[in-house]
């Protein structure tokens, strides 16, 4: 039986940061993994697999439709469909052998197989039991299900299946229209799939700013998606040859259908933890199904804590990153602690999406006074020369104080913008002190102190 300081549950974002984070800090370290590689989801098949994908088929897309522009004559590459999925696996083994190498660096033990927590401080693998001062559940997150929709991982697939398809599909149904169902409705349509995304709420990408997703649907409209918002899925049947779905408008109840050779079924994820044995522990869950954790991520069983996408907030690998960092160093005696004000959200469609803080419609709702700053990418000269000028940047501050409250990009490069604005808000700034910065030319950055000048006297170009 070997005993250890703390024992983590999963090696997601989560697992993987607050293990190692624990070793660093002194703390003799395990973590359980049932996969064959580390990195949970994000690595082996979410968020490392479909960037490669949205690269790749966005490599094509420029070289469609720009390259002849710019005087690169030749003929399109065509796509080989199994070479791309050899290259996205690469990139997979890639990351999940650099944690593996991480873990041999920093001391950290790997329990390979599936965990039980028969009681406080054990936790069971096979058949040996370890124990442990500190027991942490990062165990992740799973494809929500809906009813009437039966997944195959074939014609009916979760994004597990749509990372993995044996073939491109001709047509292509999404059920979701949120960041899972748009980043992959996006990898399709540029591969050549007829694409239609079915969404239950009136908006797509729900909790984003009002204005930033009607100029994203109309984007992603423009490059061919068929967006349809208000249908209420009924059912989703894999037939011989191809899927059929069937929808109800929520504002005149008319039923439709519509044929598919493949339906992805995107309308987000739900806490992991069957198997974990949590009824019988007696751990506290709380009514959507999530670990009720405080402030430093207690659960309601002595010595047993919660991290990532199986407690409250957004289901976000940089979130359970920062909660790991945070409890490993709570667990060594230090103040751990995450800012949740702060937490950047990216869709990485082209353009992308990124926001921070608040949005206008919570401000309003909050009865808060604020100013609006915005600036388009079309008075940006570097995104011009791209083919990048759709989209803007649009910062929210306190009308009184100045201080940045919210940020939103839609743009190219909006992944990697939004985080000056992070720095700002962790620092309590103010508009005008991004404004005030000297920001280099040419660059996409420009448009962040452009909408920053806008909270003030006015921008420069526009």
């Amino acid at each position: 039986m070997a005993s250890y300081d703390v024992i983590i549950i999963g090696s997601g974002p989560g697992g993987y940061v607050c293990a190692i984070r624990c070793a660093q800090l002194g703390l003799k370290t395990a973590c359980v993994e049932g996969r064959e590689t580390l990195g949970g989801t994000c690595l082996n098949v979410g968020c490392i697999p479909s960037k490669a994908l949205l690269h790749a088929s966005h490599q094509l897309h420029e070289a469609e439709h720009h390259f002849a522009q710019m005087g690169l004559k030749g003929k399109s590459p065509s796509v080989d469909w199994p070479q791309m999925q050899s290259y996205k696996d690469e990139v997979i083994a890639q990351n999940t052998k650099g944690i593996e190498f991480l873990f041999k660096k920093n001391k950290v033990d790997w329990i390979k197989g599936w965990a039980t927590i028969p009681e406080a401080g054990q936790v069971k693998v096979g058949d040996e039991t370890h124990v442990a001062k500190h027991i942490i559940i990062a165990s992740g997150s799973e494809p929500a299900s809906l009813p009437g929709v039966e997944v195959d991982e074939k014609t009916v697939v979760t994004s597990t299946g749509a990372l993995s398809l044996a073939k491109l599909p001709k047509k292509l149904v999404v059920i979701g229209a949120g960041v899972i169902g748009l980043e992959l409705g996006s990898v399709y349509a540029r591969l050549g799939a007829e694409v239609t995304v079915l969404e239950y709420l009136d908006q797509i990408t729900p909790g984003l700013d009002a204005e930033v997703a009607r100029s994203f649907r109309a984007l992603l409209k423009k490059q061919g998606l068929e967006i349809i918002t208000g249908a209420a899925v009924q059912g989703a049947q894999a037939l011989k040859t191809k899927a059929k779905v069937s929808y109800k408008l929520r504002k005149d109840d008319s039923e439709h259908q519509v044929d598919a050779d493949v339906v992805l079924l995107a309308t987000g994820r739900k806490p992991f933890t069957d198997g974990l044995g949590l009824d019988a522990l007696g751990v506290k869950i709380t009514e959507r199904g999530q670990i009720a954790t405080d402030a430093q991520y207690k659960t309601s069983v002595a010595g047993l804590y919660a991290i990532g996408d199986v407690i409250e907030g957004p289901m976000l690998a940089h979130k359970a990153e920062d909660e790991g960092m945070a409890l490993a160093e709570i667990l060594a005696g230090q103040a751990g602690h995450v800012n949740y004000g702060v937490i950047p959200g990216v869709i990485y469609t082209h353009p992308e999406v990124a926001t921070v803080g608040q949005t206008e419609e919570q401000l309003k709702e909050a009865g808060r006074a604020y100013k609006v700053g915005k600036f388009s990418f079309m008075g940006n000269g570097r995104a011009k020369a791209n083919f990048a000028a759709d989209g803007f940047v649009k910062i929210l501050a306190d009308k009184e104080t100045d201080r940045i409250l919210g940020a939103h990009i839609i743009g190219p490069a909006a992944d990697e913008l939004i985080h000056e604005i992070c720095v700002a808000m962790e620092f309590g700034a103010a508009a005008e002190d991004l404004a005030r910065t000297c920001h280099a030319h040419p660059t996409y950055s420009e448009a962040v102190r452009e909408a920053a000048l806008a909270c003030g006297d006015g921008t420069i170009h526009a």
